[in-house]
Protein backbone atom coordinates (compact mmCIF):
# COMPACT_ATOMS: atom_id res chain seq x y z
CA UNK A 1 0.00 0.00 0.00
CA UNK A 2 1.63 3.79 -1.56
CA UNK A 3 0.93 5.82 1.61
CA UNK A 4 1.31 9.76 1.60
CA UNK A 5 3.01 11.09 4.10
CA UNK A 6 -0.08 12.82 5.90
CA UNK A 7 -1.87 8.90 5.84
CA UNK A 8 1.56 7.87 7.22
CA UNK A 9 1.81 10.32 10.25
CA UNK A 10 -1.83 9.88 10.83
CA UNK A 11 -1.56 6.06 11.10
CA UNK A 12 1.70 6.71 13.88
CA UNK A 13 -0.51 9.62 15.78
CA UNK A 14 -3.31 6.80 16.53
CA UNK A 15 -0.40 4.81 17.97
CA UNK A 16 0.80 7.20 20.43
CA UNK A 17 -2.07 10.08 21.04
CA UNK A 18 0.17 11.48 23.64
CA UNK A 19 2.24 13.26 21.90
CA UNK A 20 1.01 16.75 19.70
CA UNK A 21 0.87 15.83 15.63
CA UNK A 22 -1.82 18.56 14.26
CA UNK A 23 -4.61 20.89 15.37
CA UNK A 24 -7.99 20.73 14.63
CA UNK A 25 -8.44 22.13 11.27
CA UNK A 26 -10.87 24.53 12.25
CA UNK A 27 -9.37 27.28 10.82
CA UNK A 28 -7.42 28.18 7.40
CA UNK A 29 -4.18 27.66 9.82
CA UNK A 30 -0.26 26.09 9.61
CA UNK A 31 1.90 25.91 12.06
CA UNK A 32 5.78 26.30 10.72
CA UNK A 33 8.59 24.99 12.63
CA UNK A 34 12.52 25.03 12.35
CA UNK A 35 14.70 22.30 13.94
CA UNK A 36 18.15 22.81 14.65
CA UNK A 37 18.83 26.54 15.08
CA UNK A 38 19.60 29.17 16.20
CA UNK A 39 22.21 29.83 13.26
CA UNK A 40 23.79 32.68 12.05
CA UNK A 41 23.06 33.90 8.44
CA UNK A 42 19.90 31.15 8.17
CA UNK A 43 17.85 31.98 11.04
CA UNK A 44 17.87 35.77 10.73
CA UNK A 45 16.84 35.28 6.89
CA UNK A 46 13.97 32.81 8.05
CA UNK A 47 13.18 35.64 10.54
CA UNK A 48 13.20 38.18 7.77
CA UNK A 49 11.32 36.58 5.63
CA UNK A 50 8.53 35.48 7.99
CA UNK A 51 8.06 39.45 9.05
CA UNK A 52 7.41 39.93 5.54
CA UNK A 53 4.75 38.06 5.46
CA UNK A 54 3.54 38.86 9.31
CA UNK A 55 3.98 34.95 9.60
CA UNK A 56 4.43 33.38 13.31
CA UNK A 57 6.26 30.32 13.85
CA UNK A 58 7.97 28.23 16.30
CA UNK A 59 11.34 27.63 16.48
CA UNK A 60 12.93 24.39 18.24
CA UNK A 61 16.22 25.60 19.41
CA UNK A 62 19.46 22.99 19.60
CA UNK A 63 20.68 24.14 23.64
CA UNK A 64 24.35 25.00 22.63
CA UNK A 65 23.10 26.72 19.49
CA UNK A 66 21.73 28.98 21.94
CA UNK A 67 25.15 29.24 23.62
CA UNK A 68 26.14 30.05 20.57
CA UNK A 69 24.09 32.78 19.27
CA UNK A 70 21.85 34.42 22.38
CA UNK A 71 21.33 37.34 20.40
CA UNK A 72 19.26 35.65 17.73
CA UNK A 73 17.54 33.72 20.21
CA UNK A 74 16.35 37.35 21.51
CA UNK A 75 14.99 38.09 18.20
CA UNK A 76 12.99 34.97 18.21
CA UNK A 77 11.25 35.56 21.33
CA UNK A 78 11.63 39.44 20.74
CA UNK A 79 9.82 39.05 17.38
CA UNK A 80 6.98 36.90 18.80
CA UNK A 81 7.70 33.57 18.15
CA UNK A 82 7.68 30.80 20.30
CA UNK A 83 10.70 28.24 20.67
CA UNK A 84 10.97 24.91 21.67
CA UNK A 85 13.34 22.58 23.62
CA UNK A 86 15.43 20.55 21.44
CA UNK A 87 17.54 19.09 23.44
CA UNK A 88 21.32 20.72 24.03
CA UNK A 89 23.17 18.43 21.82
CA UNK A 90 21.04 17.34 18.90
CA UNK A 91 20.22 13.31 20.53
CA UNK A 92 19.05 10.24 19.31
CA UNK A 93 16.51 9.30 21.42
CA UNK A 94 16.29 5.91 20.55
CA UNK A 95 20.39 5.21 21.15
CA UNK A 96 20.74 7.31 24.69
CA UNK A 97 19.64 6.36 28.09
CA UNK A 98 16.70 8.21 29.39
CA UNK A 99 18.23 9.51 32.46
CA UNK A 100 21.09 10.49 30.20
CA UNK A 101 18.07 11.87 27.22
CA UNK A 102 16.30 13.97 30.11
CA UNK A 103 19.08 15.92 31.62
CA UNK A 104 20.12 16.69 28.47
CA UNK A 105 16.76 18.56 27.96
CA UNK A 106 16.56 20.10 31.13
CA UNK A 107 20.07 21.41 30.43
CA UNK A 108 18.61 23.06 27.81
CA UNK A 109 15.46 24.24 30.13
CA UNK A 110 17.80 25.73 32.18
CA UNK A 111 19.34 27.90 29.38
CA UNK A 112 16.14 29.47 28.19
CA UNK A 113 15.28 30.08 31.85
CA UNK A 114 18.37 32.51 31.97
CA UNK A 115 16.32 34.34 29.16
CA UNK A 116 13.17 34.16 31.35
CA UNK A 117 11.56 31.87 29.13
CA UNK A 118 9.74 28.67 30.36
CA UNK A 119 8.42 27.19 26.99
CA UNK A 120 6.80 23.89 27.90
CA UNK A 121 7.54 22.67 23.94
CA UNK A 122 9.72 19.67 23.17
CA UNK A 123 10.74 18.15 19.81
CA UNK A 124 12.64 14.75 20.20
CA UNK A 125 15.59 15.34 16.91
CA UNK A 126 15.40 13.13 14.73
CA UNK A 127 11.76 12.56 15.84
CA UNK A 128 13.25 9.56 18.35
CA UNK A 129 11.86 9.31 21.47
CA UNK A 130 11.86 6.03 23.54
CA UNK A 131 7.54 5.44 25.66
CA UNK A 132 10.39 5.39 28.79
CA UNK A 133 11.44 8.85 27.62
CA UNK A 134 7.83 10.03 26.87
CA UNK A 135 6.64 9.84 30.25
CA UNK A 136 8.70 11.50 32.53
CA UNK A 137 8.99 14.41 30.15
CA UNK A 138 5.16 14.61 30.56
CA UNK A 139 5.36 14.60 33.94
CA UNK A 140 7.38 17.34 33.96
CA UNK A 141 5.13 19.38 31.92
CA UNK A 142 6.51 19.06 28.78
CA UNK A 143 4.54 18.66 25.86
CA UNK A 144 5.86 16.97 22.94
CA UNK A 145 5.88 18.58 19.60
CA UNK A 146 5.43 15.78 16.46
CA UNK A 147 4.71 16.89 13.12
CA UNK A 148 2.20 16.20 10.02
CA UNK A 149 4.31 17.31 6.84
CA UNK A 150 7.90 17.21 6.63
CA UNK A 151 9.43 19.16 4.13
CA UNK A 152 12.72 16.82 3.96
CA UNK A 153 14.97 20.12 3.44
CA UNK A 154 17.47 18.78 5.74
CA UNK A 155 18.35 15.91 3.18
CA UNK A 156 20.71 17.04 0.30
CA UNK A 157 19.56 14.22 -2.31
CA UNK A 158 16.36 15.57 -2.34
CA UNK A 159 15.54 18.01 -4.70
CA UNK A 160 14.46 21.66 -3.62
CA UNK A 161 11.48 21.23 -5.95
CA UNK A 162 10.84 18.19 -4.45
CA UNK A 163 10.85 19.66 -0.51
CA UNK A 164 8.12 22.36 -2.30
CA UNK A 165 5.94 19.89 -3.33
CA UNK A 166 6.10 17.95 -0.37
CA UNK A 167 4.43 21.00 2.08
CA UNK A 168 2.49 22.18 -0.70
CA UNK A 169 0.68 19.11 -1.97
CA UNK A 170 0.18 18.21 1.42
CA UNK A 171 -0.62 20.92 3.84
CA UNK A 172 -4.14 21.43 5.24
CA UNK A 173 -5.67 23.51 8.02
CA UNK A 174 -4.25 22.44 11.41
CA UNK A 175 -0.68 20.85 9.86
CA UNK A 176 2.53 21.26 12.22
CA UNK A 177 5.02 21.20 8.89
CA UNK A 178 8.88 20.97 9.71
CA UNK A 179 11.77 23.14 7.97
CA UNK A 180 15.41 23.35 9.57
CA UNK A 181 16.98 26.55 10.22
CA UNK A 182 20.41 25.00 9.49
CA UNK A 183 23.30 25.11 7.22
CA UNK A 184 22.52 21.81 6.03
CA UNK A 185 18.72 22.27 5.20
CA UNK A 186 19.38 26.62 4.29
CA UNK A 187 19.65 25.97 0.11
CA UNK A 188 16.44 23.62 0.04
CA UNK A 189 14.75 25.55 2.89
CA UNK A 190 15.70 28.68 1.54
CA UNK A 191 14.28 28.07 -2.20
CA UNK A 192 11.25 26.52 -0.58
CA UNK A 193 10.17 28.69 2.58
CA UNK A 194 9.19 32.10 0.25
CA UNK A 195 7.37 30.04 -1.99
CA UNK A 196 5.26 28.16 0.71
CA UNK A 197 4.41 31.53 2.31
CA UNK A 198 3.37 33.15 -0.89
CA UNK A 199 1.02 30.38 -1.93
CA UNK A 200 -0.46 29.65 1.61
CA UNK A 201 -1.15 33.29 2.05
CA UNK A 202 -2.86 33.69 -1.38
CA UNK A 203 -5.42 30.77 -0.09
CA UNK A 204 -5.95 32.96 2.86
CA UNK A 205 -4.18 31.06 5.28
CA UNK A 206 -2.49 32.62 8.71
CA UNK A 207 0.67 31.33 9.90
CA UNK A 208 0.76 30.67 13.69
CA UNK A 209 3.15 29.48 16.64
CA UNK A 210 2.77 26.63 18.39
CA UNK A 211 0.39 27.67 21.39
CA UNK A 212 3.16 27.58 24.54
Amino acid sequence: MNLTPVKTWNIIKKIIPSLVWDYAPKHKTLYLTFDDGPTANVTDWTLDLLKQYNAKATFFCIGKNVVAEPQLFKRIIAEGHSVGNHTYQHLKGWRTKTDTYINDIDKTKAIFNEYNNNTRLFRPPYGQIKPQQIKPLLNKGYRIIMWSILSVDWDKKTKKETCLSNVISNAAPGHIIVFHDSIKAAVNMQYTLPKVLAFFTSKGYQFSSIPE
